[in-house]
């Protein structure tokens, strides 16, 4: 079987690589942002025509950039989406985000629930979405990824220790943080069974069990690093103002995933102690 893996340069993309190869798969096509122009028909066409899985990991990712060039982020995440939905169909594993959604609920959002992004970044990914579910193909909604590959809130926060005393952090937003490499191994899975007619095409939500806030979230980072964890003060989001509003609530169901032969992911603080040597000298 080969698969394509489009943003292959990036955190999950090559979380991916490594869960694909050592699961013994050999026929893998790991194109970065040089390799493929997902903006490009003929590019995208060419791509995708040996492929029996494309795993799309490419995006736009700068959420507050998009508030001031939300027509070249739009095109990244919606438009060239709607054009891999396209040559691809069901054979379209794609990546997204749970800012589709509006961040008012109070319990795990369902995996059905209509769109309602409250930024740039979240409508262009809901336009993506959009194309990928019209044509059979898979969405897969993540939240508060981190991983061993490039920047994010677990590096950030062991870096700031080593140099401030105390660290004020966001009490008022709530998520599931996940492991980058847990999720590529559950796409993975998601990816077979949708060959096998295990799985049927829509949308699932890829994200750790259990929620915290990002304070809650940084205790823990200390705590599995051996640092005294009331070194981080709570804080709201009105201290950090930012050009993109943010979910307060990101919580998403699971429910999906039963019947498919796939595993929800396991709870956050479980993920978190297995990812942290990753992190640590």
């Amino acid at each position: 079987m080969r698969w394509l893996i489009t943003g292959a340069g990036g955190m999950l993309g090559r979380d991916l690589q490594r869960v694909l190869a050592e699961s013994g798969e050999t026929d893998v096509v790991a194109a970065t942002r040089a390799d493929l122009d997902i903006t490009d028909p003929v590019e995208v066409r060419d791509a995708v025509a040996g492929a029996d899985i494309v795993l799309n990991t490419a995006a736009w990712t700068n959420v507050d950039g998009a508030e001031t060039d939300e027509e070249n982020a739009t095109a990244a995440n919606g438009h060239a989406v709607r054009l891999l939905a396209h040559v691809a169909g069901k054979r379209l594993v794609h990546i997204s985000t749970d800012y589709v959604f509006d961040g008012t609920a109070t319990t795990p959002v369902p995996e059905d629930t209509p769109h309602a992004p409250i930024n740039a970044y979240g409508r262009g990914k809901a336009v993506g979405e959009q194309a990928v579910l019209d044509t059979g193909g898979y969405v897969v909604r993540t939240a508060w990824l981190y991983g061993a590959h490039g920047p994010n809130f677990v590096r950030t926060m062991l870096t700031l220790a080593a140099t401030r005393d105390t660290l004020d952090v966001v009490d008022d937003q709530e998520g599931p943080p996940t492991w980058s490499y847990a999720l590529a191994q559950q796409l993975v899975a998601l990816s077979r069974a949708a060959i096998s007619g295990d799985a049927a095409p829509g949308a699932y939500h890829g994200t750790a069990a259990g929620s915290t806030t990002w304070f809650g979230l940084a205790r823990a980072v200390f705590e599995q690093a051996g640092l005294d964890p009331d070194r981080i003060r709570p804080a709201t989001s009105d201290r950090f103002p930012r050009p993109a509003r943010r979910p307060a609530y990101s919580v998403l169901s699971h429910a999906r995933w039963s019947g498919t032969g796939v595993a929800p992911l396991p709870h956050w603080r479980a993920l978190l102690a297995e990812a942290m040597p990753l992190f640590l000298p």
